[in-house]
């Protein structure tokens, strides 16, 4: 059997973080690597002290039927990238890699086209994280370069968001 290359082992490190979840239709695993040791991990779940959806039962977002990608507000979760953020020092994030690897709760297949949210996406530019890799399946992943792609962006929507 051939050695695991070492995104690939990251990336299952994340997919195993990600069985800790609670939501009711995505959970997410994500590590923060740097200097090839890991410095923080996340997975999705409510706040500290409140109750999670699957110890309620209910997704108030599957109950209301919103779409992937919307609403984010309405989640009592905090999702995986700002938990693994919020765990681990800003000075040793600066320059280092998130691994995020998302699977669906009904049939445990990785979620398609898996990607931070806008608001994660902002943690992940303030914590001075410098890439993130995203898994697609066993073998794949895709690589955000995050001051070239979000960054950049970002930047040029100013004046035209309001802000």
């Amino acid at each position: 059997m051939a050695r695991r290359d070492k995104i690939n082992y990251y990336l299952d490190i994340a997919d195993a973080v990600s069985r800790r979840g609670t939501c009711l239709r995505r959970n997410y695993g994500a590590i923060i690597v740097k200097n090839d040791e890991i410095l923080s991990t996340g997975y999705v779940g409510a706040p500290r002290g409140r109750k999670n959806c699957s110890d309620m039962g209910v997704c108030i977002r599957e109950k209301l039927q919103i779409p992937r990608g919307e609403r984010y507000e309405l989640c009592r979760s905090v999702h995986a990238e700002a938990n693994a953020i919020i765990s681990a020092e800003r000075k040793s994030m600066i320059g280092a890699t998130l691994y995020l690897s998302g699977r669906n709760v009904t049939d445990g297949r990785y979620v398609e086209n898996a990607m931070c949210c806008s608001m994660c996406k902002r943690m992940v530019i303030n914590a001075g994280i410098s890439t993130v890799v995203v898994r697609i399946d066993d073998e794949h992943y895709r690589t955000v370069d995050v001051e070239a792609e979000w960054v950049a962006q970002d930047e040029s929507l100013d004046g035209v968001m309001g802000y």
